[in-house]
């Protein structure tokens, strides 16, 4: 085909389709201008319009097809996919983020129109010459980042959303489907193919039945679009920066267009400083602040959105590490924008009791070490009117907080502007001082509102912090008096043994037989307690269990009390057994019911100690002919600490015995009649090692 035919082909093709939308505009502009979507769609229907026009004329003229359709067509791109964002705007209200494919997806989109423009004012784009691959790149991210927008346009919506916008979305999507073919396909081959190119105009003009369609089920579309403040503020950082290259790359242009020799040298540098200004400011905190602030006050009717807003503050304060304080005082100060401060806390304590507010944490800001008394003119009316104290206002109207006077200290407070309280219920647990904004901002209701409610909840996250490590204190204190507790147990009865030997010695001295107890009792006592001096000492005895041959560990436990009476017999049922335990916890816990055992039974009775083994299990039987115990009592006290029926009792060793039973694997079980004496079982699992090792091979 000769080419005054395919451009003949090329002008019908691209006018038909802006007779097309032209077409689809009209109804748009009487009928659809108060609708949620008349504006962009009728703005991208026009656009598209404009587009293929300007393309039909530059098939004849190729200067204005360089000067004006290039341009249009990234408008035309950039219409379409406002739209699509306007029809994603319900999700915006529904959750609380964008969901993460359309993020990639702005963000391509708003980097190739950027781009786009750029090139086209600097006068870089030129597809008949393709000497840079940029501007055929940057079509190709528009087309990518359109379809991106589409999926999500749709996937995103109900079952019956999702019917009144497939046509819209198919055809929007075929459009930008079809650019991502000409132009990967112009990338591919160096140039692009002119029936490719001249079909173009048909393939969108058969889009225009499809959005029709979809106008007439417009009753169904979502919501209307909702523009968080976060959105507003991004989006006038990036319309702006356009903007603002837009000029730069105009200014460029001319630099080298009337520059000479010098031109291209003059526009490098002048292109490269701006872009390093243009990202100074968008940097800048002090810019970053200035936009929010103007964003809130001229664009909607209160000056937070607080479910953003309170999602920061809670995310700040509950960001694991230990600087609280240093949060606490960052997410208070991003609510107005400050760029630090400092918290004190209050310390209880001082001469009368009255306690003090310290410094506990400062933030990139100036380190104060000054104390405020609890009792301190600004303490109390803090506490009593639970006011932000503008430090600024009340030097100027003293009249609006009662004439307070304020510390030296804060008065001095390198730009000192804000002393906001944190409270918890009507006590004052400390404050914040801010420092002056980055921008100017106007103290209202609403800012002082919103700072009132984020210190009562800094307050109750420090207070919680200070609870848990005041806990963790007194569990550390819980811990070493848990253990003292046992070792004055196992001294008392170390104590009552030697009292015991004592008292008999005068008597028995010349035995040889007694002398022999004696020495091994006294032997004993040592041992024990410098296993207690270790444990008091904090030195760390790690328990190593291993293999004990129970019927060692309970003679060794019946030794230790060979000075009672009466004193207890053994009878060893099985023989060999062993168990897994620490051996002096174990004799220990043994020992405690022997000892228990013969001090409720009286001289003429018996305590009968028995070891046999019971399946899978050992089983230690300590019975006396003693007291007893009722069922109530075993029932509500017996394992209870300090629960005791002797009068010098501490009533911990049959506590102390269950636990480590449990702990080993086993059970201790009791049985007991008032005046008839109390049978305890142990019962412990067996250790079988040779078993195990025989039942492996």
């Amino acid at each position: 085909m000769d080419s005054v035919s395919l451009t003949s082909i090329a002008a019908f093709s691209y006018g038909f389709a802006a007779i097309g939308f032209v077409a689809l505009a009209v109804p748009l502009l009487t009928g659809w201008r108060k609708r949620a979507y008349g504006p962009v769609l009728t703005l991208a229907c026009v656009a598209t319009a404009l587009w293929a026009a300007a393309l039909a004329s530059a098939a004849f003229d190729r200067m204005l097809w360089t000067d004006l359709s290039d341009a249009m067509e990234v408008a035309r791109n950039a219409a379409w996919s406002l739209f699509l964002v306007v029809l994603l705007g319900d999700y915006h209200q529904k959750g609380s983020r964008l969901p993460f494919g359309l993020r990639p997806a702005l963000f391509v989109a708003a980097v190739c129109y950027l781009l786009a423009l750029g090139a086209a004012f600097a006068g870089y784009w030129d597809l008949s010459l393709l000497d840079s691959v940029l501007p055929v790149t940057a079509r190709v991210a528009q087309a990518v980042g359109g379809m991106l927008l589409v999926e999500q346009a749709y996937r995103n919506k109900t079952a019956q959303e999702r019917w009144a916008i497939k046509f819209v979305c198919l055809a929007i999507g075929g459009m930008f489907a079809y650019d991502f073919y000409l132009y990967s396909h112009a990338m591919l081959f160096r140039e692009v193919d002119p029936d490719i190119w001249a079909a173009r105009g048909v393939v969108n003009a058969l889009t225009v039945p499809l959005i029709a369609i979809s106008m007439r089920r417009a009753k169904s579309w979502s919501s209307p679009l909702a523009v968080s403040r976060r959105a507003m503020f991004h989006s006038a950082a990036l319309f702006g920066s356009a903007i603002y290259l837009l000029a730069m790359g105009s200014a460029g242009y001319y630099l080298r267009y009337f520059g000479g020799s010098w031109g291209t040298v003059m526009q490098v540098t002048f292109l490269f400083g701006a872009l390093l200004l243009l990202a100074g400011i968008l940097f800048s905190g002090t810019f970053r602040a200035w936009l929010k602030v103007f964003i809130s006050k001229h664009f909607y009717s209160y000056g937070y959105d607080y479910r953003e807003e309170w999602m920061r503050f809670t995310r700040t304060l509950s960001n694991g590490g230990e600087n609280l304080g240093e949060r606490a005082i960052q997410a208070v100060a991003a609510l107005v924008e400050s760029p630090g401060g400092q918290l004190w806390q209050r310390r209880d304590g001082g001469a009368e009791g009255v306690g003090s507010y310290e410094p506990a944490a400062n933030w990139q800001g100036p380190e104060v070490d000054v104390k405020e008394p609890g009792d301190s003119a600004l303490c109390r009316f803090l506490e009593r009117t639970q006011w932000v104290i503008d430090l600024g206002e009340i030097v100027t109207e003293p009249e609006k907080y009662d004439g307070l006077e304020l510390p030296q200290w804060l008065k001095d407070y390198p730009r000192g502007w804000l002393v906001v309280p944190l409270m918890m219920g009507n006590k004052l647990f400390g404050f914040v001082v801010l420092q002056t904004a980055r921008s100017p901002i106007k103290l209202n209701w609403e800012v002082i509102d919103l700072l009132d409610i984020a210190g009562s909840q800094a307050a109750s996250y420090l207070a919680q912090q200070e609870a848990a490590n005041a806990l963790m204190v007194a569990r550390q204190f819980e811990s070493f008096n848990r253990m003292s507790t046992f070792v004055v147990h196992d001294l008392k009865n170390l104590v009552s043994q030697l009292s015991l030997m004592n008292a008999n010695a005068a008597r028995h001295k010349d035995n040889p037989e007694f002398q022999a107890d004696m020495l091994e009792t006294v032997s004993l006592s040592v041992q024990k307690m410098r296993l207690m001096l270790q444990k008091l000492s904090r030195i760390d005895v790690q328990e190593k269990p291993a293999p004990q041959p129970l019927e060692t560990v309970v003679r060794q436990a019946m030794a230790q009390k060979a000075a009672f009476e009466p004193r207890p017999q053994l009878r060893v049922v099985d023989a060999g057994l062993r168990v897994l335990a620490d051996r002096e916890r174990l004799e220990r816990v043994l020992g405690h019911l022997i000892q228990n055992a013969i001090e409720a039974t009286p001289k003429d009775g018996s305590v009968t100690i028995s070891l046999a083994r019971a399946g899978e299990a050992v089983q230690v039987e300590i019975a006396d002919t003693g007291e007893g115990m009722s069922e109530e009592f075993i029932r509500e006290r017996l394992f209870k600490p300090f629960e005791s029926t002797k009068s010098a009792g501490m009533g911990i060793g049959v506590f102390e015995s269950r636990e480590y039973i449990n702990e080993l694997g086993g059970r201790l079980e009791v049985s007991s009649q008032p005046l008839r004496g109390t049978t305890f079982k142990v019962i412990l699992p067996l250790f079988q090692r040779n078993a195990l090792l025989e039942r492996a091979a």
